[in-house]
């Protein structure tokens, strides 16, 4: 979308117009240029963040590159959260707990390393009015699933995991103490201690099959969140309503793990809204 400041009009860049952008593999899916054009467009800044198509094997090349040539920073998505570790000179402790890097900042020849899925999650059941505490159950047990458990525990909540290859549930519990886990196929019985449920898989988006879970368990008064964004109500979600339990759909999850990179990047700290919402799920179907 052209960038454009609070008058309306298009905003041009300028020689000193501050950069950054997302790398990926591919990246042209990526929501993040529209997401943060927005950001850009309302506080009238000088600058410009952009889509990166980033082979695995150009990665180390990549992002040293972009450090050289101005880049404030980067979003960092799939295939290059976890590899991209290695190229960080300092890492962040949200991103040691979570085990990957989503974003990365410039700063002083440095390249650090931070990831801000969880902070994300919890800003997003935060704007819900969602209370963090009691049980939390979390369905999955990839880089998103470890970024989310970390967060919930550092709220005070307990926290278990379901995933339907259990060595895969063992190693994340391994390394994030205080996380419990529990057979896939107990998954609908694990319910009735939980006040969160969270699917952290991909099932439910769209094109991907519907994820095989029973809320006849559930406490009256689950709170039932997906991170998946597309569409904004996934099965789980559409089933979660019919039951009249409060959902938290992954557009705001989305939308609130950017803030605290457009304000590294830019510095400014912007605002999650109803019309930012409406300008980044503008085309995600509902259902």
């Amino acid at each position: 979308m052209p960038n454009r400041n609070h008058t309306g009009a298009i905003a041009l860049i300028t020689g000193a117009a501050k950069l950054a952008g997302v790398i990926g593999w591919p990246v042209a899916h990526s929501r993040s240029p529209r997401l943060h054009g927005a950001w850009l467009a309302r506080h009238g800044i000088d600058g410009a963040y952009v889509p990166l198509a980033v082979h695995p094997a150009d990665l180390a090349a990549a992002v040293r590159g972009l450090a050289t040539c101005g880049f404030a920073g980067v979003n960092v998505t799939v295939p290059h959260k976890e590899a991209v570790m290695a190229l960080c000179d300092t890492l962040a402790p949200s991103a040691q707990a979570a085990g990957a890097v989503n974003t990365l900042v410039f700063r002083d020849g440095l390249i650090e390393g931070r990831n801000t899925d969880g902070a994300g999650f919890i800003a997003s059941l935060a704007a819900a009015g969602v209370a963090l505490k009691g049980d939390a159950l979390l369905l999955g047990a990839g880089g998103a699933a470890r970024a989310i458990a970390a967060s919930l525990l550092a709220q005070g909540m307990a926290v278990t995991l379901t995933n339907r290859t259990r060595a895969r549930a063992d190693a994340l519990a391994a390394v994030l103490p205080g996380v419990c886990v529990a057979d896939w196929e107990t998954r609908d019985v694990a319910l009735k201690n939980a006040n969160i449920l969270v699917n952290t898989t991909t099932l439910g988006m769209a094109g991907d099959a519907a994820l095989p879970v029973s809320l006849d368990h559930a406490r009256a008064d689950l709170v039932v969140a997906d991170i998946v964004y597309v569409p904004r109500l996934t099965p789980l979600l559409v089933a979660a309503q019919a039951r009249g339990l409060p959902i938290v759909p992954g557009l705001g999850m989305l939308l609130h793990q950017a803030v605290a990179g457009f304000a590294a990047w830019f510095g400014v700290t912007p605002v999650v809204d109803a019309n930012l919402v409406a300008i980044v799920g503008s085309d995600i179907p509902e259902r």
